[in-house]
């Protein structure tokens, strides 16, 4: 008996029907079974399903002798399921890869409860979407196993049957069925939710909904919508023979008045000349059903269900056209406040602009305000200690304050306050541009102090590369560059690629990267304080796994990497710690398995250390594909890995100033199954590759010396001088006090 049967209801979706059974079927994950029960599809949907039905024996294939719709058709699939779970799969929906095994872990972890919910991805024809709504829910629900009863705000999760595995025999023994008609998911999933005494949650995106552009039963107006009413009656019904149930029906009114009500705002599913009848039906259903004592909700949404029990259909499309009003005078409104606010603060400056600069004054910014971090954050920490006369402010976004240091002043940008300290500062240093709308003074000072040693493309040597700069505006970001006064650089390679990708008018100087001080120094207290606080055990090998964005894919993440393959291939005695590309934080990246993972302890997700260094400095091996975190890295004299699997597209999507598999600081992997034999013969730390980086750090670590930060504070800031970088070339200790194992 397999342990997961998977059902798919196929109609009319020749065209994505390969694609849905290939994200199934290419799981890694084999126990499983495929029930595709062909709805009787007049294309060649059936013909496929039987191609795929010769060729792997976990499919079995149901013809319908007539089209019965998408409810009873997952009822005849579940009349032949044999597994101990059973999950739901529209056909032109995909699973994400390791989906199953996660699921087959989390049911494992929870003792196997009644229903395990897992999020979900939208995917429109131009690319994916964000997080889901219920993102937020599932992270919070964790490890725990729940009922609704006790947590009865899990009944916002999403209203669908393919975002969860049921277990089969509770599935059977409370007799649930899709019902004929639109809507049939709502009954199902409430009433199980209910039902069912062990609930427990998987925060990781395991369907891609595919959101088609036309076609989709569900956004085609028209009478059909008219279903909901049927489906919310039959559920009432059961809930209402159930005194034990009781509890439920006023949660469960207040979803259903919810649904209805979303449903009737949404003009690709009630008409205009249907809503007052939709609108009727509504009302009928409020008198039927509203429980004794049932409270709407605050805001407008309560508003709405309020009107439900006293006024007709003009009070509440009154209400509408009053808020629709209402939205638009407040839009015009705040368009005019902004640029009020935005004239005046222009003004601000200009009028302080008039004023002598402050010579002591120094503003400081990171990754577009967005963290108190990289080369300008140890540039300020150097200053506080040797140059106390010099006032250093941060630039900080409103929802990154949280992350400034307690005693270092910050200011919020666009404030009027932000304006006078730019118009002032002498000083500005920042590792990205300054917004274009700042007008530099004679006189003031800006410190590029870039984001690491370029590997691929930037400035004007994006012109070729359409893809990689979508969304941004070469000419003006050379705009901006025109500003600039000093440029910070690591070595020669640098100097040569800034100079060419941003032709403006600056000197480079060779200081090395303030950030890398520590590294080229070590710190082994601070390295053992780092795993300690990420977990990590103390004679643990650490494999720090630091991948790029992928311009060749819509909102950079690719995983190139099975995280929980290579963690348990790694073994006893190591922990992988995971960093995403910093633009990859907000989305959907972590989604794809990386929190669940973390959330079993199945690796370390590193992504929110605000600090990158600190990880580099409680690492022992480094395995990036592209990052220029590896340039940094080989301060450190540790093995790195470059796992290249896909070089070719990167290339030729993003461009790169040199072949880095030809010129690579240590084994170069092309497949997952290269990666994983480089660690398990420990090839990863051989003789050759201390040969390949030593050669690597020679080029490109030339100017890291470990006083990069005190030289660019000396010799830029206070005007001293200073001798020219000499690398010590000193190698830190390990990063735990210890020679690194090797299995």
């Amino acid at each position: 008996m397999p342990r997961f049967s998977i059902i798919v209801p196929v109609f009319k979706v020749q065209g994505y029907l390969r694609e849905c059974l290939d994200s199934v079927l290419g799981q890694s994950y084999p126990d499983i079974e495929v029930i595709a029960v062909d709805d009787r599809s007049p294309d060649g949907c059936g013909a496929i399903l039987d191609e795929y039905a010769a060729r792997d024996e976990r499919v079995r294939v149901l013809h319908l002798p007539e089209n019965v719709g998408l409810g009873r058709a997952r009822n005849a699939g579940l009349e032949q399921a044999r597994g101990d779970y059973v999950l739901f799969l529209d056909s032109d929906d995909l699973y994400t890869p390791g989906l199953l095994a996660a699921v087959a872990d989390r049911l494992r972890s929870a003792e196997d409860p009644d229903i395990l919910v897992f999020d979900h991805v939208r995917t429109y024809w131009w690319g994916r979407g964000g997080p889901s709504d219920a993102s937020e829910l599932l992270a919070r629900a964790g490890q725990d196993v729940f009922d609704l009863r006790t947590n009865p705000e899990y009944v916002h999760l999403f209203l669908v049957a393919w975002n969860k595995a049921y277990r089969r025999a509770f599935f059977l023994e409370h007799g649930l069925q899709y019902a004929p008609g639109l809507y049939e998911d709502a009954p199902v999933t409430y009433r199980s939710l209910v039902l069912a005494e062990r609930i427990a949650c998987l925060n990781r995106i395991g369907v891609e909904y595919r959101q088609r552009r036309q076609g989709a039963i569900t956004r085609t107006p028209g009478r059909r919508h008219f279903d909901i009413f049927a489906q919310y009656e039959g559920l009432f019904a059961f809930l209402e023979e159930r005194d034990d149930l009781a509890w439920a029906r006023p949660l469960l009114f207040e979803r259903a008045l919810d649904h209805m009500l979303y449903v009737i705002a949404r003009e690709d599913r009630v008409t205009p000349s249907d809503r007052s009848a939709f609108h009727r039906e509504m009302r009928a259903f409020h008198r039927r059903h509203c429980p004794e004592g049932f409270t709407p909700p605050n805001g407008p949404r309560g508003t709405e269900m309020r009107l439900l029990a006293s006024a007709p259909y003009a009070s509440y499309a009154a209400l509408q056209g009053a808020r629709g009003a209402r939205r638009l005078a407040g839009a015009a409104k705040r368009r005019t406040a902004q640029k009020a606010s935005a004239v005046a603060h222009r003004s601000w400056y200009a009028a302080l602009s008039s004023l002598p600069l402050d010579p002591h004054l120094v503003v400081y910014s990171a990754s577009h305000h967005t963290t108190v971090s990289g080369d300008p954050a140890a540039i300020h920490a150097k200053a506080r200690e040797i140059a106390p006369q010099l006032r250093g402010v941060w630039v900080v976004q409103e929802d990154a304050v949280d992350t400034v240091p307690a005693g270092v002043e910050y200011v919020l940008p666009g404030s009027r306050r932000y304006h006078a300290l730019m118009a002032r500062a002498t000083y500005w240093v920042n590792n990205v541009n300054w917004p274009g709308a700042l007008a530099k003074r004679p006189g003031q000072v800006q410190i590029q102090t870039h984001q690491g040693t370029p590997l691929k493309y930037m400035g004007v040597d994006l012109l070729d590369k359409p893809g990689a700069r979508h969304g941004f505006s070469v000419p003006r970001m050379l705009h901006r560059a025109d500003r600039w006064d000093v440029s910070l650089v690591a070595n020669r390679h640098s100097e040569l690629v800034w100079e060419r990708a941003y032709p403006c008018h600056f000197a480079s100087a060779r200081t090395g990267s303030p950030r890398n001080d520590v590294l080229v120094t070590g710190d082994t207290a601070r390295a053992r304080a780092v795993r300690a606080r990420l977990g990590v055990p103390a004679d643990h090998t650490v494999v720090l796994y630091a991948p790029t964005r992928r311009e060749y894919r819509r909102g950079g993440h690719v995983d190139r990497i099975d995280l929980a393959r290579f963690a348990a291939d790694l073994g006893e005695g190591h922990t992988l710690v995971v960093r995403l590309h910093p633009t990859l934080v907000v989305g959907t990246a972590r989604g794809m398995g990386l929190a669940d993972l973390h959330g079993r302890g199945v690796l370390v997700d590193a992504t929110d250390e605000p600090h990158v260094e600190d990880l580099m400095l409680a690492s022992d091996v480094l395995v990036t594909d592209y990052s220029a975190l590896m340039f940094d890295y080989a301060n450190l004299d540790r093995p790195i890995v470059i796992h290249a699997d896909d070089w070719g597209a990167y290339a030729a999507s993003r461009g790169a100033y040199f072949d880095i598999t030809a010129e690579a600081p240590g084994h170069v992997s092309r497949s997952y199954r290269e990666l994983a034999w480089l660690f398990a013969s420990g090839t990863w730390r051989d003789e050759e590759s201390a040969g390949l980086r030593a050669a690597f750090r020679e080029r490109f670590c030339e100017f890291d010396d470990g006083r990069a930060a005190e030289r660019v504070v000396r010799t830029l800031l206070l005007g001293e001088r200073m001798p020219e970088p000499v690398s010590s070339r000193a190698i830190p200790a390990p990063s735990n006090g210890r020679t690194p194992s090797v299995r």
